[in-house]
């Protein structure tokens, strides 16, 4: 048999791609309007000014943080124990419920701040038992040596569902509020079952006779032990945790740009238009040498990036900028989540990659808090501005405190394989 030479030749990459696309497209479109809702709520509901609406976008993120805090370790742990493919699924099928239950409340006009709080903080909690279980099946579908090409395949699944899915929430919200949560609903539906679909794949740790939490320790002490390691995701973790500029989207839409829902959408998918070109040029042609320098570079430009658009006024310069901020994130993203997969072992890269979702989302949801703060003290735009700054200085102290990031010049495996097991 011939060997493939892409990762979309391999029938079950196929499927894992498409619910990769679909629940990204789901969740995306949720999230944005449930942050869009939470402000416009805040303001025409509850009769808060600007500081104080834009506050309640940092307190969502904090409420789907804590479930993200508490359970990630029982999701990495999930994903190195069981079928992948079934905590992935099941864990969609809750957001499926999520989104038919926004659906039901948005058509009845019966949603207020505690509710969406309270379901924002169950989609975080359904979200950490994904990301693991996902990230950890693409190195079993696919050889070694193409996936650094699947990664970059991945990432266009993810950034293409990012771009239409806030887009056409956004739209779809416009015509009728209740659309968009019933659509998501249905897709999710649709990924579980193409992620059941998936042939079955050996639990990584199933003959493991060590307790729950001494397997949940290991997870930890071999990343905090792995510099390398430990420097890419902590990196992600304090750059995109003061850069981030999401959070704040809502009250560009609503009182800066004054663009609505549907400018938010666009708002929204325009740093994923930039990250899904960056994903289909890296599909081609991978980035392959002097890949540490590059990740470093990237963060910074994410941050120059996000401090024009904290200045900008026009829409179109806006989206411009706010382009080039997923490209360069595009490119960090792909370094790292390449540098990590191929540098653990196969038996931890569940609770390894929980981690590093663990890492991501607060550096999203912490972010969306920081923002939120931030912004009921200098206003949105010093929030913005003050987060861009703050991405750049992190990145040039990561610099100095883990040069093994300076020094990784390709995606070989830095652990020592002797020590560690098996090298992936």
């Amino acid at each position: 048999m011939l060997e493939p030479n892409s990762p979309l030749q391999i029938r079950d990459y196929r499927f894992f791609w498409l619910a990769r696309f679909l629940s990204v497209f789901a969740t995306l479109s949720m999230v944005v309007l449930i942050g869009y809702q939470t402000y416009d709520i805040a303001r025409s509901d509850y009769g808060m000014d600007k500081p104080e609406a834009a506050f309640q976008l940092g307190l969502l993120g904090l409420v789907q943080f804590i479930p993200l805090f508490l359970l990630t370790p029982v999701a990495g742990l999930a994903a190195d124990r069981f079928d992948r493919r079934k905590v992935a699924a099941l864990a969609n099928l809750v957001d499926s419920g999520l989104g038919a239950i926004l659906a039901l409340l948005t058509w009845y006009d019966a949603l207020n701040l505690p509710i969406l709080f309270s379901l924002a903080a169950t989609h975080g909690a359904a979200r950490i038992f994904t990301n693991p279980a996902m990230s950890a099946i693409a190195p079993n579908i696919v050889p070694p040596r193409l996936l650094p090409q699947a990664i970059a395949l991945s990432s266009i699944a993810w950034q293409s569902a990012s771009v239409a899915g806030p887009a056409i929430g956004g739209l779809l919200f416009a015509l009728s509020p209740s659309v968009p949560y019933f659509l998501s609903a249905v897709l999710m539906i649709a990924a579980a079952i193409l992620i059941i679909a998936v042939r079955p794949l050996p639990p990584a740790t199933s003959d493991s006779k060590e307790p729950p939490l001494r397997l949940i320790a290991e997870g930890l002490q071999f990343t905090w032990k792995e510099r390398f390691l430990l420097g890419c995701i902590t990196l992600d973790l304090f750059a995109v945790l003061l850069g981030g500029a999401t959070a704040m989207l809502p009250v560009f839409a609503r009182d800066i740009l004054a663009v609505g829902s549907e400018g938010l959408g666009f708002m929204r998918g325009a740093p994923a238009v930039g990250a899904a070109l960056v994903a289909l040029w890296l599909s081609f042609k991978p980035i392959e040498n002097n890949v540490g320098v590059k990740m470093l570079w990237a963060v910074v430009l994410f941050g120059a990036a996000t401090i024009g658009f904290g200045l900008s006024r026009n829409l179109a310069l806006s989206l411009g900028l706010l382009a080039v901020l997923g490209a360069a994130d595009m490119v960090s993203v792909f370094i790292r989540n390449s540098l990590i997969q191929l540098n653990t072992p196969d038996a931890m890269r569940g609770r390894v990659s929980s981690i590093s979702g663990l890492a991501i989302s607060a550096s999203n949801e912490l972010g969306e808090m920081r923002s939120g703060m931030a912004a009921a003290l200098m206003g949105a735009t010093g929030a913005v501005v003050f987060g861009g700054a703050g991405a750049i200085v992190i990145t040039a102290i990561w610099a100095w405190i883990f040069p093994e990031l300076r020094h990784a010049k390709t995606f070989s495996a830095q652990y020592r394989s002797d020590e560690r097991g098996n090298s992936p």
